[in-house]
């Protein structure tokens, strides 16, 4: 082996290194196995798992939440100003569109059909 080392220095060398580097824990990688989406994101993909994974939908991904639209229980419509105009398709198989203006405060009334809504304010995610 010293024969072949002093004939091959730069080979042995470069055989060594490898060999360390083998041996170093970064060189396996995860070692648990294939990492998950929550270990491998960053930036703005790890902020929205993190917050839907807290419960919160900070950029509006997912489906609404769906109201009866009665006084009791309005369909909520978020805005960032104190008004908003609304649409309403006041019976499923309906081609029209019934539009109105929706005021901060209590619950209003679709003038066609009756269903609630009420305004909440709704903050920017950035």
């Amino acid at each position: 082996m010293q024969t072949f080392c002093r004939n091959h220095g730069s080979l042995c060398r470069i055989l060594l290194l490898c060999w360390i580097y083998w041996r170093s824990p970064r060189c396996h990688g995860a070692v648990e196995g294939i990492p998950t989406d929550e270990e491998q994101a960053t930036g703005l993909e790890k902020i929205i798992m993190k917050a839907m994974k807290e419960g919160s939908d900070p950029y509006s991904m997912m489906k609404p939440k769906e109201y009866a639209g009665s006084k009791v229980d309005p369909h909520l419509v978020p805005s960032i100003t104190n008004k908003r105009i609304v649409g309403c398709v006041c019976e499923e198989d309906n081609t029209a569109v019934v539009w109105f203006w929706l005021h901060e405060g209590e619950a209003h009334r679709c003038p066609s059909c009756g269903s609630h809504y009420k305004l909440v304010a709704h903050e920017l995610p950035h």
